[in-house]
């Protein structure tokens, strides 16, 4: 597991030393420490607009696959109706399937019905095809708290006497809050990080963080602020990460 483990995480740290690397070569060891590239980072434009063009395909995943993750996973588990189970695996199978025959499904299907409607690859074609990956992890965590909790004391609410909208208000709702954070964080996160759907789903005038690394990866002049760029990308998915595992357990470290 060390092995394993290591294997995965020392060419992270690898990436995050040689962004202060004072060498314009992906050299190893660095010659010396420096901050001058994270400045020249911050000062590239095409840096920043991809940037922020990936923070906007997040939010916009993540809006829809909370939205639709939340509505799927109340329907299989509060509900019984035929095609139930193969709801589940029509949800869960966008992630399962390999990223370029996603990618490849999606860009036809917006060529041949998007496109005569007259929307055309760009912005929001991208945070399509990323929510189809990230409806599942909202569908995953809000589901197996569904599960978890029953319906028991949502009946007990509507035996006292409230309604349908205030037993969600006061007995749903908190119980599956941090089911939602946690599933919206993640779905941030896998978002946030997406190159292959992005590839294909993107137009021209489109281009994420990720794309953009792996644009000027092959520019020997742009060696430095890739690797800044880089360790930003790694921080940046981590967190998301690290806060859907906190939010998801208990104190005592159990999950909930």
């Amino acid at each position: 597991m060390a092995l394993g483990l290591a294997f995965v995480y020392v060419p992270l740290a690898v990436v995050l030393v040689s962004s202060f690397n004072t060498d314009r070569t992906f050299g190893w060891p660095p010659s010396g420490l420096t901050l001058e590239w994270w400045s020249r980072a911050w000062d590239s434009a095409g840096a920043r607009t991809a940037l922020l063009t990936s923070v906007k395909a997040g939010l916009g995943a993540t809006a829809i696959a909370l939205v639709l993750g939340t509505m799927a996973s109340f329907a299989v588990a509060r509900y019984r109706f035929f095609g139930r189970e193969a709801v589940s695996i029509l949800v869960v199978l966008p992630i399962a399937l390999p990223g370029i025959v996603t990618g490849i499904a999606l860009s036809n299907a917006i060529t041949t019905t998007l496109q005569p409607l007259g929307v055309s690859f760009g912005l929001f074609t991208v945070i399509v095809g990323h929510a189809t990956f990230c409806v599942v992890v909202v569908y995953n965590n809000v589901l197996a708290r569904l599960r978890r909790t029953g319906g028991s004391l949502e009946e007990a609410s509507m035996d006292l006497g409230a309604d349908v909208f205030a037993t969600f208000r006061h007995v749903t709702f908190p119980a599956v809050r941090s089911a939602l954070v946690a599933g919206g964080l993640l779905a941030f996160a896998l978002s946030f990080d997406e190159i292959i759907v992005t590839t294909f789903t993107a137009g021209a005038s489109v281009q994420t963080l990720p794309v953009w690394i792996f644009t000027n990866l092959a520019r020997p002049n742009q060696a430095p602020v890739v690797n800044v760029v880089a360790a930003l990308l790694v921080l940046l998915s981590v967190l998301p990460v690290w806060l859907a595992q906190r939010i998801s357990s208990d104190p005592a470290g159990g999950r909930i």
